[in-house]
């Protein structure tokens, strides 16, 4: 019988780590109040010295058009410095960005 329950426990820890996973991820909604296209979009949490991969992938975010963004790191963290590459290829950086309390962010000309 104690076979059976530790390895009952086993397969249901193996079940039960991809779910934890999935609770890490962070959701913000992403505005782009700038007069260019956002063409490529990186994140990094604070402290981490490499930008992790282009979160638009082959999209890009159309000036006054906005979407959610999800941060699928797995990491338990709310502060990310953030990369803006526009149409025009210039590029626009923000540090310390606390996504957590905000729940959104708003590119603007202004920056």
């Amino acid at each position: 019988m104690r076979k059976y329950l530790l390895g009952g426990l086993a397969a249901l820890a193996l079940v039960a780590a991809p779910v934890s996973a999935f609770a890490e991820d962070l959701t913000f909604m992403l505005t782009n109040s700038s007069s260019l296209a956002v063409k490529s979009f990186f994140t990094s949490p604070v402290g981490v010295d490499k930008w992790e991969e282009d979160v638009f992938g082959d999209n890009y975010l159309p000036s006054g058009n906005q979407v959610n963004v999800t941060i699928a790191d797995g990491r338990d963290v709310c502060t990310y410095d953030m990369k803006f590459i526009l149409e025009d290829d210039s590029e626009y950086t923000e540090n310390d960005v606390d996504l957590c309390s905000l729940g959104e962010y708003t590119l603007s000309d202004s920056e």
